[in-house]
């Protein structure tokens, strides 16, 4: 777990084992740090080099040895803080440059389960905002559920992005939309045999539109004014036309 959330916070695999194993081991040589951690000896030495040039491992000679000292955790975040302020600080000139890109790419790619994930967390982008959906119970059969429980519905609640979706009516999708006035959800259901959309479609931002094949562990981002409006349009169409039912806000 704490190598896991090491990984998040910037570090790679390696590092976050090898710098897990020297903050256990307190001083400690080459030897015992690659021992402890599972990385090869020869490997090891070179991440404790981007480790001490990330000021995260601190060496010094002890009976005419090399010994090396991990850094008090604390410096992760301190670390983090100084990037995160960095980034801020030149973020004005990065948007105007980018403002004036001839060519901005309209199509992004996503595959995995990872770049799923990433293809998800766009939406979060855009708080105080709403999601127009469409999609089916493969997000539990083929993806991972977890991450919507754990991870990206709180973080949308959090940051106040409602959505309304058009489902199948079946037992998955009503035990979730038992849920939807306390997950800002509004849902209308479709009888399945008429519903056979296996993938899911999000309208949401300005101008975005993302597609997904949780099975084919596939995905894209589409920025169009045009596809982004045109859909919207079809939505509420079909929202207007069906019924709502008792889990809907009201």
């Amino acid at each position: 777990m704490l190598q896991k959330e090491l990984k998040n916070a910037g570090l790679t695999d390696s590092e976050a084992r090898v710098y897990l194993a020297a903050l256990e081991l307190g001083e400690a040589n080459i030897s015992r740090i690659a021992k402890k951690s599972g990385v090869k000896r020869t490997t090891t030495y070179l991440v404790v080099d981007s480790l001490k040039e990330k000021g995260l491992i601190t060496s010094f000679k002890k009976r005419n040895k090399t010994v090396f000292l991990a850094e008090d955790p604390r410096k992760i975040e301190e670390k983090l803080a100084e990037r995160k302020h960095a980034i801020a600080k030149i973020m004005p000139e990065l948007l105007s440059l980018a403002n004036f890109l001839d060519k901005k790419p309209a199509i992004r790619f996503y595959e995995g389960q990872d770049g799923l994930k990433d293809l998800f967390k766009d939406i979060l982008k855009y708080p105080d905002s709403e999601v127009l959906e469409w999609y089916s119970e493969s997000y539990v059969h083929d993806f991972s559920e977890e991450f919507f429980s754990g991870y990206f519905t709180p973080r949308r609640i959090e940051k106040k992005i409602w959505v309304r979706a058009i489902l199948p009516d079946n037992k998955i999708i009503r035990r979730l939309a038992a849920r939807n006035e306390k997950e800002l959800r509004q849902t209308k259901l479709l009888d399945p045999e008429k519903y056979r959309i296996k993938i899911e479609i999000n309208i949401y931002g300005k101008n975005k539109v993302s597609v997904i094949a949780f099975k084919e562990e596939i995905g894209l981002i589409i920025e169009s004014q045009l596809i982004h409006d045109s859909l919207k349009n079809i939505f509420e169409l079909m929202w207007e036309g069906l019924p709502g039912t008792k889990f809907d806000r009201r």
